[in-house]
């Protein structure tokens, strides 16, 4: 499905739901006054929603990258613009979500921080200013180790890769830290990666950029397992929608090899690392964004000058004389544009994102939209139908349905039972995943004090005897602990090296003053914070994927057994009124699937407030009150003790996180079967209602009925024409289907 078809079908879905939409209100003001019009209000309603979700659909294109590979300059050349600063030093410090406004708007930066719901405003304005002072909230954010507790910027600004296609106005590219640049800001990163996994957890494309001068003379292997190894939270998933973009071409010599070359190693490396077929793009986004700018009129004098410098002179002509002539930028920018290869990369993505998550928002909205005409056309049938039986066989057969209704109501209660059924193994799945990961992570803890004390008197990194320890009885038979980094395995003792120590009880740490034991505090516990927020992060991301895929297959059994009831009063209706009824099909859409890390947050924040103190929920503070005994000559830290401490704050923490585990699965559970249970009532309403209206109407207008069908008749002729533009549509979009 190309973009331009996209576009069409988007436009020609959107003007027959407004239409469509106008149809319904008409009819409504049509009826006489008195009359119940709840359940026309309720399909408008439903139709505004769908329209709504149209527009303002979000697809995310997250784009990280290994330090210096020049992701910034990458982003400003999808964008369009010099807007996002770059440096030799990593200074992505936080998620950026670079969403679009038309030209005519002012660009702006938001900023976002946690626990406040409205974002501060950065800067507005021109490109320069706006880099400029993202530059500088970045640094400031590195000096004070994110004293404000940002979590995301918002970038509002043109972007040019989708310009000519306003149905993608939800379209956001998300600029995501990397591990690297997290470790290189030196300050606590959990909550930046938090955000970062959640962007990942809900994207539709990444684009991965390598840096080509890593990678020309051979595939730097090392390089590209560490990133992979750091990213492998998605790449396992996603393998169908990442893109490999080999960056900084333009650094290419004569002396180097082909750039093919150098795709086809990255291509096998990337297969040995297990993805199949991998899409490899290589790519000068500098060269890009300087044509870009020039091409438009927005180049400053010193990116002209950065373009003849690099790339002017590839485009010298020879005159007859043997003089070299260069064309000025603006007469070569179109061509060196297309030599970036920076339009066939945007082409691909938006073509990506069009195929699927595009076109299945454009499926799942035309069957809403079709759905709702579909309900006008019974509600017009039972009306012409209603108005040509009698009306003793007419109440006759509104009570049999009344009844009908009452048993459905009793089969979807049922229902709901088997769904609290899957809804309780889903709360203890989660709680046993939640208490294993405590488990481990006091096991690890504890495995790595034990090290400490066994080798505090020796040098760490000579000894070659593993550590045998005996852990309680209630762990695995194979310990399986969590990954500790050996810069913060050897912390510890770096820190302890000079105080003093008993060799008969190395787990004593013996302090001369106070302010030792404060640093030794200190340094304890962020030893122990640093990794345990880190396991659980990876935990967390863990079972937010775990739980959406889960949470899908609940779904689908929800919607099919509720489908089977609604279909047996469809067909009752059928019979009893001697027409066709559609199928009411029940509707679990894209667009009302609200994800779980929403869910996640709000369930925290409510936690939060609800115990009125320190955030303990799913990790997010952790500090541990270490005991100190007061020998007079000295300060005494038992490292026994402090485990103790350290594992009764675990526990404390994960009965935290099991109370928000538990609220986030009944409350999305709840809310999926709600809406089941809420359309099949609304169809058993409706058709309550339009009984009780028949044969009122009938009582006072029986003398009219000629005029009333023949009026009925015109409203369901017109209707039909939406249906079946609405069926076209569906048949176009069904040969574009994606594979």
């Amino acid at each position: 499905m190309s973009s331009q078809l996209f576009q069409e079908t988007h436009s020609n879905i959107n003007n027959t739901g407004a239409r469509l939409l106008q149809y319904i209100r008409e009819l409504r003001n049509a009826q006489l006054e008195g009359d119940d019009t709840e359940a026309l209000q309720k399909i408008e309603l439903g139709i505004q929603k769908a329209l709504t979700a149209l527009h303002e659909q979000r697809y995310q294109v997250a784009v990280i990258a290994a330090m210096k590979a020049g992701k910034s300059t990458f982003l400003n050349a999808l964008i369009g613009s010099d807007v996002l600063a770059s440096e030799t030093e990593a200074c992505t410090v936080c998620r950026t979500d670079v969403k679009p406004i038309s030209p005519n708007q002012t660009p702006c930066l938001l900023e976002y921080r946690e626990g406040h719901s409205e974002p501060v405003a950065v800067a507005e304005g021109e490109p320069s200013l706006i880099r400029h002072q993202f530059l500088e909230r970045n640094h400031l954010i590195r000096a004070t180790g994110n004293r404000d507790q940002t979590t995301r910027f918002e970038l509002h600004h043109p972007i040019a890769a989708i310009q000519e296609l306003p149905s993608l106005q939800g379209f956001t590219l998300v600029d995501t830290p990397g591990p690297n640049e997290w470790k290189s800001a030196g300050l606590d990163s959990i909550s930046l990666k938090q955000t970062a996994l959640e962007a990942l957890r809900n994207c539709d494309v990444i684009l991965f950029i390598l840096d080509y001068c890593s990678f020309k003379d051979n595939t730097n292997s090392e390089l590209l397992q560490d990133l992979i190894q750091q990213r492998s939270e998605f790449l396992t998933r996603n393998r169908g929608v990442i893109y490999f973009i080999l960056n900084k071409i333009d650094r290419q010599t004569e002396e180097d090899r082909p750039i093919a070359h150098v795709v086809d190693d990255l291509r096998r490396t990337l297969n040995e690392f297990g993805i199949p077929n991998p899409i490899i793009y290589p790519a000068s986004a500098w060269q890009g964004l300087l044509a870009k700018l020039i091409a438009q009129g927005l180049a400053t004098e010193s990116h002209l000058k950065d373009f003849k410098h690099f790339f002017s002179a590839r485009y010298a002509k020879e005159t007859e004389d043997g003089d070299l002539m260069i064309p000025s930028p603006k007469k070569i920018a179109s061509q060196a544009l297309q030599d970036s290869l920076i339009p066939i990369i945007e082409k691909s993505v938006v073509q990506d994102v069009v195929n699927n998550s595009g076109w299945n928002l454009l499926r799942d909205v035309l069957a809403k939209l079709d759905k709702s005409a579909k309900e006008v056309e019974d509600i017009l049938n039972a009306r012409i139908s209603g108005w040509k039986i009698e009306i003793k066989p007419l109440r006759q057969r509104m009570e049999e349905y009344k009844r009908l209704a009452k048993s459905a109501i009793v089969q979807i209660r049922g229902v709901k039972k088997l769904v609290e059924q899957q809804e309780q193994k889903l709360v203890n799945q989660f709680k046993r995943e939640i208490v294993e990961f405590a488990e481990r992570a006091k096991l690890t803890i504890q495995q790595e004090f034990e090290i400490f004390a066994q080798y505090r008197f020796s040098d760490l990194t000579t000894t070659s005897t593993p550590l045998q320890l005996d852990f309680p009885s209630k762990s695995p038979p194979t310990f399986a602990g969590f990954p500790v980094p050996q810069r913060l395995g050897e912390s510890l003792k770096k820190a302890v090296r000079d105080l003093l120590g008993d060799e008969e009880n190395p787990y004593a740490i013996r302090c001369t003053s106070q302010e030792e034991v404060e640093k030794i505090k200190q340094d304890i516990n962020r030893f122990c914070s640093i990794l345990i927020k880190d396991w659980w992060t990876n935990t967390q991301d863990k079972l937010s994927r775990d739980g959406t895929l889960i949470r899908q297959e609940l779904v689908a059994q929800i919607r099919d057994n509720v489908q089977q009831i609604s279909n047996e009063l469809s067909q009752y209706l059928g019979e009893a009124l001697e027409i066709t009824m559609n199928i009411n099909p029940i509707q679990m859409l894209v667009f009302d699937f609200q994800g779980i890390d929403t869910q996640v947050q709000r369930q925290t924040e409510n936690y939060t407030r609800w115990k009125k103190e320190q955030k303990k929920a799913f990790c997010r503070d952790y500090e541990v009150d270490i005991q100190v005994d007061d020998r007079r000559s000295y300060y005494e830290i038992d490292l026994r003790l402090t485990m103790e401490a350290i594992k009764r704050e675990i526990d404390a923490q994960t009965t935290g996180s099991l109370v928000v585990v538990e609220r986030v699965i009944k409350k999305q559970v709840s809310e999926d079967f709600s809406n089941a249970e809420q359309q099949i009532n609304d169809y058993i309403n409706r058709f309550l209602i339009e009984f009780d209206r028949l044969l009122r109407e009938r009582e006072l207008r029986e003398a009219q009925v000629d005029e009333i069908l023949a009026t009925l008749e015109v409203q369901k002729s017109l209707l039909h024409q939406y249906v079946d533009e609405f069926e076209s549509i569906g048949d176009s979009l069904e040969m574009w289907k994606p594979r």
